[in-house]
């Protein structure tokens, strides 16, 4: 099976660090539940506070593109301008070794 990695990083908005971290920890774990998701992960930078990163692992893009399209990740796209300072940087990655 080749898994497919996601690297999505987020920069929030100077004063919102806290909304921010509340609202995307809001999507761990309603999208652990997800058929297909091996691994969803949350982390803060240490040296930047503010700057949010999800590692995530799916079994197949299949179950990346029905995560994309969840209700809760609609909800997080209307609140990208409000809370962070640009659209996140989301990449995705095959294992090679």
């Amino acid at each position: 099976m080749n898994l497919v990695t996601v690297v999505a990083t987020f920069k929030t908005r100077p004063g919102l660090e806290d909304t921010a971290r509340q609202t995307l920890i809001g999507l761990v774990e309603p999208t652990r539940r997800e058929p297909g998701c091996v691994l969803y992960d949350l982390h803060e930078s240490t040296e930047f506070p503010g700057v949010f990163v999800f590692f995530e692992k799916w079994v197949d893009m299949q179950a990346l593109d029905l995560h994309k399209e969840m209700p809760y990740l609609h909800a997080l796209r209307e609140k990208v301008a409000e809370l962070f300072l640009e659209s996140p940087d989301v990449r995705t990655y095959s294992r090679l070794a």
